[in-house]
């Protein structure tokens, strides 16, 4: 099996001068391990000083060969694209911001209820707190309703908001 060759058509100095002068550590490391290699060291104590092993120090100078010292940096895809396109997305906002139907005996929707609507409307499923996160993606928070008490009165209450300090409170135990 043949060593792999290092391209030269830049020194050692002058990769350790790019490695000097690159802001991304990752890509400064790499440069200097291929310097380093560059310079005579042998591949395995050129990987050590750079705080990787030999068989990554190839892989590093198979892409510095093929792209030059703009292949030392990562290149990271773009992820999973989103379960929810554009437009359902735009849907399922459209329901959150309506809000459910006074009819259907719901006052807000839960994460649950959004599951459901997601599996009929689009027939994609969720776990509850998968689309939780969907929703904060989306710039939504979780806002629960301020609680009441069964027995509240309303007038009561009004009547204190409006003259703190001379509301007369009728008391059964006076």
């Amino acid at each position: 099996m043949a060593a792999l060759t290092i391209r030269k058509d830049r020194t050692p100095e002058v990769l350790r001068k790019l490695a000097k002068a690159e802001a991304d550590a990752r890509a400064a490391r790499r440069l200097l391990a291929i310097a380093n290699a560059l310079s005579g060291m042998s591949r395995k104590e050129a990987a050590e000083a750079a705080g990787m092993d030999r068989q990554t120090l190839r892989d590093w100078v198979i892409r510095y060969n093929a792209r030059g010292p703009e292949g030392l940096y990562d290149c990271w895809g773009d992820g999973r694209p989103p379960r929810l396109e554009l437009e359902e997305q735009a849907e399922l906002m459209r329901v959150v911001l309506t809000g459910p139907d006074p009819e259907s005996g719901l006052s807000a929707f839960t994460r649950e209820d959004l599951v459901r609507i997601c599996e009929t409307r689009f027939g994609k499923s969720f776990h509850p707190a998968a689309l939780g996160r969907v929703l904060k993606r989306l710039g939504l928070s979780r806002q629960k309703a301020r609680p009441s008490h069964p027995q509240k009165d309303p007038a009561e209450a009004e009547a204190f908001k409006k003259s703190p300090g001379t509301f007369e409170r009728t008391s059964v135990y006076a």
